[in-house]
Protein backbone atom coordinates (compact mmCIF):
# COMPACT_ATOMS: atom_id res chain seq x y z
CA UNK A 1 0.00 0.00 0.00
CA UNK A 2 1.38 3.41 -0.92
CA UNK A 3 2.15 5.96 1.73
CA UNK A 4 -0.22 8.99 1.90
CA UNK A 5 2.35 11.32 0.32
CA UNK A 6 2.73 8.99 -2.68
CA UNK A 7 -0.98 8.56 -3.40
CA UNK A 8 -2.67 10.49 -6.21
CA UNK A 9 -5.01 13.13 -4.86
CA UNK A 10 -6.59 15.17 -7.70
CA UNK A 11 -7.46 18.78 -6.96
CA UNK A 12 -11.01 18.34 -8.25
CA UNK A 13 -14.01 16.06 -7.73
CA UNK A 14 -17.24 15.72 -9.70
CA UNK A 15 -20.37 16.32 -7.61
CA UNK A 16 -22.59 13.22 -7.86
CA UNK A 17 -25.52 15.55 -8.52
CA UNK A 18 -24.01 16.52 -11.87
CA UNK A 19 -23.89 12.89 -12.98
CA UNK A 20 -27.43 12.32 -11.74
CA UNK A 21 -28.72 15.32 -13.67
CA UNK A 22 -27.02 14.10 -16.87
CA UNK A 23 -28.50 10.60 -16.47
CA UNK A 24 -31.98 12.01 -15.98
CA UNK A 25 -31.64 14.10 -19.13
CA UNK A 26 -30.26 11.12 -21.10
CA UNK A 27 -33.22 8.95 -20.00
CA UNK A 28 -35.72 11.78 -20.44
CA UNK A 29 -36.79 11.69 -16.80
CA UNK A 30 -37.92 14.71 -14.86
CA UNK A 31 -36.75 15.14 -11.29
CA UNK A 32 -40.32 14.71 -10.09
CA UNK A 33 -40.82 11.47 -12.03
CA UNK A 34 -37.47 10.12 -10.89
CA UNK A 35 -38.34 10.94 -7.28
CA UNK A 36 -41.67 9.12 -7.66
CA UNK A 37 -39.98 6.01 -9.07
CA UNK A 38 -37.44 6.00 -6.22
CA UNK A 39 -40.16 6.52 -3.64
CA UNK A 40 -38.42 9.70 -2.54
CA UNK A 41 -39.45 13.33 -2.24
CA UNK A 42 -38.67 15.71 -5.14
CA UNK A 43 -36.97 17.95 -2.55
CA UNK A 44 -34.34 15.31 -1.75
CA UNK A 45 -33.56 14.74 -5.44
CA UNK A 46 -33.30 18.50 -5.98
CA UNK A 47 -30.92 18.85 -3.02
CA UNK A 48 -28.70 16.01 -4.28
CA UNK A 49 -28.50 17.60 -7.73
CA UNK A 50 -27.67 21.03 -6.24
CA UNK A 51 -25.02 19.51 -3.95
CA UNK A 52 -26.92 20.25 -0.74
CA UNK A 53 -27.92 16.64 -0.13
CA UNK A 54 -25.88 13.43 0.12
CA UNK A 55 -26.37 10.00 -1.41
CA UNK A 56 -26.77 7.41 1.34
CA UNK A 57 -26.34 3.63 0.76
CA UNK A 58 -30.12 3.03 0.60
CA UNK A 59 -30.54 5.91 -1.83
CA UNK A 60 -27.71 4.54 -3.99
CA UNK A 61 -29.54 1.19 -4.27
CA UNK A 62 -32.71 2.99 -5.35
CA UNK A 63 -30.75 4.92 -8.00
CA UNK A 64 -29.27 1.62 -9.22
CA UNK A 65 -32.69 0.04 -9.68
CA UNK A 66 -34.17 3.02 -11.52
CA UNK A 67 -31.19 4.16 -13.63
CA UNK A 68 -29.19 0.95 -14.02
CA UNK A 69 -26.00 2.50 -12.60
CA UNK A 70 -24.38 0.35 -9.90
CA UNK A 71 -24.90 1.58 -6.33
CA UNK A 72 -21.15 1.38 -5.64
CA UNK A 73 -20.55 3.97 -8.35
CA UNK A 74 -22.97 6.42 -6.76
CA UNK A 75 -21.41 5.84 -3.34
CA UNK A 76 -17.90 6.20 -4.80
CA UNK A 77 -18.82 9.52 -6.38
CA UNK A 78 -20.31 10.69 -3.10
CA UNK A 79 -17.31 9.56 -1.06
CA UNK A 80 -14.79 11.17 -3.42
CA UNK A 81 -16.73 14.41 -3.51
CA UNK A 82 -17.09 14.65 0.28
CA UNK A 83 -13.41 13.81 0.77
CA UNK A 84 -12.51 16.48 -1.78
CA UNK A 85 -14.65 19.04 0.05
CA UNK A 86 -12.96 18.22 3.37
CA UNK A 87 -9.51 18.48 1.78
CA UNK A 88 -10.40 21.82 0.22
CA UNK A 89 -11.65 23.12 3.56
CA UNK A 90 -8.41 21.99 5.21
CA UNK A 91 -6.35 23.66 2.49
CA UNK A 92 -8.16 26.93 3.11
CA UNK A 93 -7.66 26.55 6.85
CA UNK A 94 -4.00 25.76 6.25
CA UNK A 95 -3.57 28.96 4.25
CA UNK A 96 -5.07 30.93 7.13
CA UNK A 97 -2.65 29.16 9.44
CA UNK A 98 0.34 30.24 7.36
CA UNK A 99 1.59 32.72 9.94
CA UNK A 100 1.39 30.04 12.62
CA UNK A 101 3.44 27.69 10.47
CA UNK A 102 6.12 30.24 9.66
CA UNK A 103 7.23 30.30 13.31
CA UNK A 104 8.63 26.76 13.03
CA UNK A 105 12.19 26.01 11.85
CA UNK A 106 10.97 23.96 8.89
CA UNK A 107 13.95 24.76 6.67
CA UNK A 108 16.27 23.27 9.28
CA UNK A 109 14.01 20.23 9.70
CA UNK A 110 14.04 19.76 5.93
CA UNK A 111 17.83 20.17 5.86
CA UNK A 112 18.13 17.40 8.44
CA UNK A 113 15.83 15.19 6.37
CA UNK A 114 13.15 15.07 9.04
CA UNK A 115 10.41 16.52 6.83
CA UNK A 116 10.19 17.06 3.09
CA UNK A 117 10.90 20.57 1.90
CA UNK A 118 7.67 22.64 1.96
CA UNK A 119 6.13 23.81 -1.32
CA UNK A 120 3.61 26.30 0.04
CA UNK A 121 2.04 27.53 3.25
CA UNK A 122 -0.91 25.21 2.60
CA UNK A 123 1.46 22.26 2.26
CA UNK A 124 3.54 23.25 5.27
CA UNK A 125 0.91 23.03 8.00
CA UNK A 126 0.05 19.33 7.50
CA UNK A 127 3.75 18.47 7.58
CA UNK A 128 4.22 20.28 10.88
CA UNK A 129 1.15 18.61 12.38
CA UNK A 130 2.36 15.19 11.22
CA UNK A 131 5.80 15.85 12.72
CA UNK A 132 4.20 16.60 16.09
CA UNK A 133 1.78 13.68 15.79
CA UNK A 134 -1.37 15.79 16.10
CA UNK A 135 -4.30 16.28 13.71
CA UNK A 136 -5.11 19.98 14.09
CA UNK A 137 -3.65 23.27 15.22
CA UNK A 138 -6.10 23.23 18.15
CA UNK A 139 -4.71 19.83 19.16
CA UNK A 140 -1.18 21.23 18.90
CA UNK A 141 -2.14 24.17 21.12
CA UNK A 142 -3.71 21.82 23.63
CA UNK A 143 -0.63 19.58 23.80
CA UNK A 144 2.27 21.95 23.32
CA UNK A 145 0.56 25.10 24.57
CA UNK A 146 0.22 23.31 27.90
CA UNK A 147 3.92 22.47 27.72
CA UNK A 148 4.72 26.15 27.20
CA UNK A 149 2.93 26.93 30.44
CA UNK A 150 4.83 24.13 32.14
CA UNK A 151 8.28 25.32 31.14
CA UNK A 152 7.65 29.06 31.60
CA UNK A 153 7.90 28.54 35.37
CA UNK A 154 11.54 27.66 34.84
CA UNK A 155 14.53 29.97 34.53
CA UNK A 156 14.63 32.84 32.08
CA UNK A 157 15.37 31.67 28.57
CA UNK A 158 15.66 33.34 25.19
CA UNK A 159 13.99 30.91 22.82
CA UNK A 160 11.13 30.99 20.34
CA UNK A 161 8.23 28.89 21.69
CA UNK A 162 7.59 27.17 18.35
CA UNK A 163 11.28 26.39 17.85
CA UNK A 164 11.61 25.15 21.44
CA UNK A 165 8.59 22.88 21.03
CA UNK A 166 10.18 21.54 17.84
CA UNK A 167 13.44 20.80 19.62
CA UNK A 168 11.61 19.06 22.45
CA UNK A 169 9.64 17.01 19.92
CA UNK A 170 12.90 15.90 18.29
CA UNK A 171 14.06 14.70 21.68
CA UNK A 172 10.75 12.95 22.33
CA UNK A 173 11.01 11.09 19.01
CA UNK A 174 14.62 10.16 19.74
CA UNK A 175 13.67 8.95 23.21
CA UNK A 176 10.75 6.87 21.90
CA UNK A 177 13.24 4.89 19.81
CA UNK A 178 15.11 3.77 22.92
CA UNK A 179 14.20 0.59 24.78
CA UNK A 180 13.72 1.44 28.44
CA UNK A 181 13.27 -0.61 31.56
CA UNK A 182 10.61 0.54 34.03
CA UNK A 183 11.73 3.70 35.80
CA UNK A 184 13.65 2.93 38.96
CA UNK A 185 14.56 5.95 41.05
CA UNK A 186 17.24 4.27 43.14
CA UNK A 187 18.58 2.55 40.03
CA UNK A 188 18.82 5.88 38.26
CA UNK A 189 20.72 7.40 41.19
CA UNK A 190 23.26 4.58 40.89
CA UNK A 191 23.46 5.11 37.13
CA UNK A 192 24.14 8.82 37.60
CA UNK A 193 27.02 8.04 39.97
CA UNK A 194 28.47 5.65 37.41
CA UNK A 195 28.11 8.25 34.68
CA UNK A 196 30.11 10.69 36.79
CA UNK A 197 33.11 8.44 36.24
CA UNK A 198 32.54 8.48 32.48
CA UNK A 199 33.40 12.17 32.24
CA UNK A 200 37.08 11.26 31.80
CA UNK A 201 36.28 8.97 28.85
CA UNK A 202 36.14 10.06 25.18
CA UNK A 203 32.86 12.01 24.92
CA UNK A 204 31.30 9.93 22.14
CA UNK A 205 32.00 6.68 23.99
CA UNK A 206 30.92 8.15 27.31
CA UNK A 207 27.58 9.36 25.93
CA UNK A 208 26.83 5.96 24.45
CA UNK A 209 27.57 4.26 27.77
CA UNK A 210 25.60 6.92 29.66
CA UNK A 211 22.57 6.33 27.44
CA UNK A 212 22.70 2.60 28.13
CA UNK A 213 22.93 3.17 31.88
CA UNK A 214 20.02 5.62 31.77
CA UNK A 215 17.91 3.26 29.66
CA UNK A 216 18.51 0.41 32.10
CA UNK A 217 17.17 2.67 34.86
CA UNK A 218 14.11 3.68 32.80
CA UNK A 219 15.30 7.10 31.56
CA UNK A 220 15.75 8.14 27.94
CA UNK A 221 18.79 10.23 27.04
CA UNK A 222 18.79 12.19 23.79
CA UNK A 223 21.48 14.45 22.37
CA UNK A 224 19.71 16.73 19.91
CA UNK A 225 21.57 19.34 17.92
CA UNK A 226 20.29 22.83 18.75
CA UNK A 227 17.90 24.64 16.42
CA UNK A 228 17.94 28.30 15.42
CA UNK A 229 16.20 30.42 18.07
CA UNK A 230 16.62 27.74 20.74
CA UNK A 231 19.17 29.05 23.24
CA UNK A 232 19.08 26.06 25.58
CA UNK A 233 21.61 23.58 26.92
CA UNK A 234 19.19 20.93 28.11
CA UNK A 235 15.74 19.88 29.22
CA UNK A 236 14.17 17.31 31.53
CA UNK A 237 10.57 16.17 31.30
CA UNK A 238 8.19 13.24 31.28
CA UNK A 239 6.97 12.73 27.72
CA UNK A 240 3.42 12.04 26.55
CA UNK A 241 4.16 8.32 26.73
CA UNK A 242 4.99 8.69 30.44
CA UNK A 243 8.74 8.20 30.05
CA UNK A 244 11.35 10.44 31.73
CA UNK A 245 13.63 12.10 29.21
CA UNK A 246 16.89 14.00 29.57
CA UNK A 247 17.61 16.04 26.47
CA UNK A 248 20.92 17.81 25.81
CA UNK A 249 21.84 20.21 23.00
CA UNK A 250 25.64 20.37 23.47
CA UNK A 251 25.27 23.90 22.12
CA UNK A 252 28.47 25.10 23.81
CA UNK A 253 30.40 22.18 22.32
CA UNK A 254 32.51 21.54 25.42
CA UNK A 255 32.55 18.74 27.96
CA UNK A 256 32.05 20.95 31.01
CA UNK A 257 28.74 22.40 29.80
CA UNK A 258 27.57 19.07 28.45
CA UNK A 259 28.17 17.10 31.64
CA UNK A 260 26.96 19.77 34.04
CA UNK A 261 23.77 20.02 31.97
CA UNK A 262 23.31 16.26 32.21
CA UNK A 263 23.60 16.21 36.02
CA UNK A 264 21.40 19.29 36.29
CA UNK A 265 18.64 17.60 34.25
CA UNK A 266 19.11 14.33 36.16
CA UNK A 267 18.36 16.27 39.34
CA UNK A 268 15.02 17.38 37.90
CA UNK A 269 14.06 13.78 37.12
CA UNK A 270 14.99 12.66 40.64
CA UNK A 271 13.74 15.60 42.67
CA UNK A 272 10.93 17.42 40.92
CA UNK A 273 7.40 17.17 39.54
CA UNK A 274 6.57 14.94 36.58
CA UNK A 275 4.09 17.56 35.39
CA UNK A 276 6.69 20.24 34.64
CA UNK A 277 9.00 20.70 31.69
CA UNK A 278 12.39 21.96 32.85
CA UNK A 279 14.57 23.82 30.38
CA UNK A 280 18.10 25.07 30.97
CA UNK A 281 19.36 28.26 29.34
CA UNK A 282 22.31 30.51 29.94
CA UNK A 283 20.69 32.88 32.42
CA UNK A 284 21.06 32.71 36.17
CA UNK A 285 18.60 30.32 37.72
CA UNK A 286 15.65 31.92 39.48
CA UNK A 287 13.15 29.21 40.44
CA UNK A 288 13.68 27.09 43.54
CA UNK A 289 13.76 23.93 41.38
CA UNK A 290 16.52 25.30 39.17
CA UNK A 291 18.59 26.47 42.14
CA UNK A 292 18.18 23.06 43.75
CA UNK A 293 19.13 21.26 40.51
CA UNK A 294 22.27 23.40 40.15
CA UNK A 295 23.32 22.66 43.73
CA UNK A 296 22.59 18.94 43.35
CA UNK A 297 24.61 18.72 40.12
CA UNK A 298 27.57 20.56 41.61
CA UNK A 299 27.53 18.39 44.73
CA UNK A 300 27.29 15.24 42.63
CA UNK A 301 30.41 16.23 40.70
CA UNK A 302 32.38 17.44 43.72
CA UNK A 303 31.21 17.33 47.33
CA UNK A 304 30.70 20.74 48.91
CA UNK A 305 33.36 20.11 51.54
CA UNK A 306 35.98 19.06 48.96
CA UNK A 307 35.07 21.98 46.72
CA UNK A 308 35.30 24.53 49.53
CA UNK A 309 38.78 23.25 50.45
CA UNK A 310 39.93 23.40 46.85
CA UNK A 311 38.58 26.87 46.17
CA UNK A 312 40.20 28.12 49.42
CA UNK A 313 43.61 27.34 47.86
CA UNK A 314 42.81 29.88 45.10
CA UNK A 315 43.95 27.60 42.27
CA UNK A 316 45.50 29.51 39.36
CA UNK A 317 47.49 26.85 37.54
CA UNK A 318 46.54 24.06 35.18
CA UNK A 319 48.59 21.68 37.27
CA UNK A 320 46.48 22.41 40.35
CA UNK A 321 43.24 21.99 38.43
CA UNK A 322 44.37 18.77 36.74
CA UNK A 323 45.59 17.28 40.02
CA UNK A 324 42.31 18.07 41.78
CA UNK A 325 40.27 16.62 38.91
CA UNK A 326 42.32 13.44 39.08
CA UNK A 327 41.71 13.02 42.80
CA UNK A 328 37.97 13.46 42.17
CA UNK A 329 37.86 11.14 39.19
CA UNK A 330 36.28 13.70 36.86
CA UNK A 331 37.39 15.56 33.73
CA UNK A 332 39.56 18.67 34.38
CA UNK A 333 37.37 20.69 32.02
CA UNK A 334 34.50 20.28 34.45
CA UNK A 335 36.61 21.75 37.25
CA UNK A 336 37.52 24.69 35.01
CA UNK A 337 33.85 25.29 34.18
CA UNK A 338 32.85 25.20 37.84
CA UNK A 339 35.62 27.63 38.75
CA UNK A 340 34.53 30.00 36.00
CA UNK A 341 30.86 29.73 36.92
CA UNK A 342 31.67 30.45 40.55
CA UNK A 343 33.76 33.47 39.48
CA UNK A 344 36.94 31.94 40.87
CA UNK A 345 38.52 31.97 37.42
CA UNK A 346 38.08 34.28 34.41
CA UNK A 347 36.15 32.76 31.50
CA UNK A 348 39.18 33.32 29.29
CA UNK A 349 41.46 31.07 31.39
CA UNK A 350 42.30 27.36 31.05
CA UNK A 351 39.73 26.66 28.33
CA UNK A 352 42.24 24.36 26.65
CA UNK A 353 41.56 21.88 29.47
CA UNK A 354 38.01 21.54 28.21
CA UNK A 355 37.33 18.81 25.64
CA UNK A 356 35.37 19.97 22.56
CA UNK A 357 32.30 18.11 21.37
CA UNK A 358 31.81 17.79 17.61
CA UNK A 359 28.63 16.93 15.75
CA UNK A 360 28.93 14.24 13.11
CA UNK A 361 27.50 16.53 10.42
Amino acid sequence: MGSPQNQYNPDYAIPPGWILEERLEAQNLSQAEFARRCGRSPKLISEIISGKGHIEPKTALEFERVLGVDASIWLGLEKNYQLHEVREAEREEAKRAGEWAKAFPTKELARRGIIEGPCSDGDLVPKILSFFGVATIDAWNSRYGAMNVAFRHSQTYDSCDAALATWLRLGELRGDQQELSDFNKSGFKKAVKQIRGLTTVRIEDALKAARELCNDAGVALAIVKPLPKVALSGAAWWTGSGRPLIQLSARHKSDDHLWFSFFHEAAHILLHSKKLVFVEGDGRTTSSEEVEADAWAADMLVSRVEWARFVATKPKSKRAVTAFAETQGIAPGIVVGMLQHGEHLPYSHMNDLKVPYKWAD
